[in-house]
């Protein structure tokens, strides 16, 4: 078994051995707590430019079935686990993990101390790392690693958006739906299709006029990678939504975009929250749901809450009380942190799909 090293940006070493692809890679290192699922996370487009690391210990025990992705190829910089499972028990799985990161070009690392990583991690905050089973020479990873941009002011929506309009529904549904593709995921777009909904996709660049020209009933804004401050022509395309006054949903990086649109500044958490058992508490109806999440930045609490006028908190973490959901006061707008259409993940925030629905319908 080749061996393999992971070098964090703050020098500190990980050893283990090979996974997937012989190579180099580099991104943010982050943690995802979820205990399946593992194959969605893998192909969520915002999780671009990250290396991830599974607190879970068995990583690719049930196999890959090439229909359960979030989009068309995996999109994590690297992967980092405790036991690589090659062999798999599902009689449904078409290959197995090895051989689709292989295929995907994705490097990896297991047998390493997956505990001791993420304490490190929740300690010390994100940060760039690389992982190589190529060479362990320090000096020659430092400086590949020193070239690594960082993700604060990374523009990222760009490089994994649609490249042309597509359609997804029945043309003959009863509502009509922009969807901004800044890293959408799939079962976003079956929950609106689902509810009686067709969709244009849009490239995460589209000028406004041409999403207007198509006449939706609402616009929706996508989850996606990177940071949206690095985003002024989404925010500026999101100002001009609000002013046309249709409905307006986002998730995760919609709801980033929705803020700053509104003048409430979005930041860097420590260590970010991805997982698929994020206790939010609803503020509006007092009940609380389990969660799907995957984001590393979020809108300044406190901006929110100073603007009682503008916005109104509708959830909150209650891990540790980060705002997860806002209403604009004067725009029929909202938005949420986490991942009501979950995949993976529970389904307790399904309803939002159908609020946003209902808004469409008052119109």
């Amino acid at each position: 078994m080749t061996k393999a090293i992971l070098l964090l940006e703050d020098g500190t070493i990980f050893r283990g051995k090979a996974g997937g692809k012989i190579g180099t890679t580099t991104g943010e290192i982050c943690f995802n707590t979820g205990m399946t699922g593992y194959q969605e996370i893998f192909t969520d487009p915002s999780y671009s430019g990250q290396v991830l690391v599974a607190t879970n210990v068995h990583i690719g025990n049930y196999g890959i079935k090439d229909t359960e992705v979030e989009s068309e190829s995996v999109k994590i910089a690297g992967f980092v686990c405790r036991n690589f499972n090659i062999d798999y028990s599902r009689t449904l799985a078409d290959r197995s993990i090895q051989d689709y990161f292989e295929a995907e070009n994705i490097v990896a690392i297991h047998d390493v101390d997956t505990r001791a990583l993420v304490q490190h991690i929740r300690e010390r905050g994100a940060m760039n790392c690389i992982i190589s089973p190529e060479t362990d020479d320090l000096d020659v990873l430092k400086k590949r690693l020193a070239d690594t941009p960082g993700m604060a002011g990374l523009e990222l929506s760009s490089s994994v958006t649609t490249k042309s309009p597509y359609f997804i529904g029945n043309e003959a549904a009863k509502y009509r739906i922009a969807v901004m593709d800044y890293g959408v995921k799939k079962n976003i777009l079956r929950c609106f299709d689902q509810r009686d909904c067709y969709l244009k996709v849009f490239p995460a660049r589209a000028d406004f006029s041409e999403i207007k020209a198509w006449n939706p009933d609402g616009y929706f804004l996508s989850n996606g990678p990177g940071d949206p401050a690095s985003m002024p022509y989404a925010v500026e395309t999101v100002k001009q939504m609000l002013t046309d006054g249709k409905p307006l949903f986002g998730i995760c990086l919609g709801q980033q975009l929705l803020a700053l649109a509104a003048g409430l500044p979005s930041y860097k958490l420590h260590h970010g929250h991805r997982g698929i058992n994020h206790p939010v508490k609803n503020l509006r109806t007092g009940k609380s749901e389990i969660t799907s999440q995957n984001h590393g930045f979020g809108v300044l609490e406190q901006a929110v809450y100073d603007s009682p006028s503008l916005v109104e908190a509708t959830h909150i973490n209650l891990n540790d009380n980060t705002v997860e959901g806002i209403r604009l006061k004067n725009k029929p707008a909202f938005s949420v942190q986490y991942h009501p259409e979950a995949s993976p993940g529970p389904h307790d925030s399904r309803y939002l799909f159908d609020e946003f629905v209902a808004m469409m319908a008052k119109v």
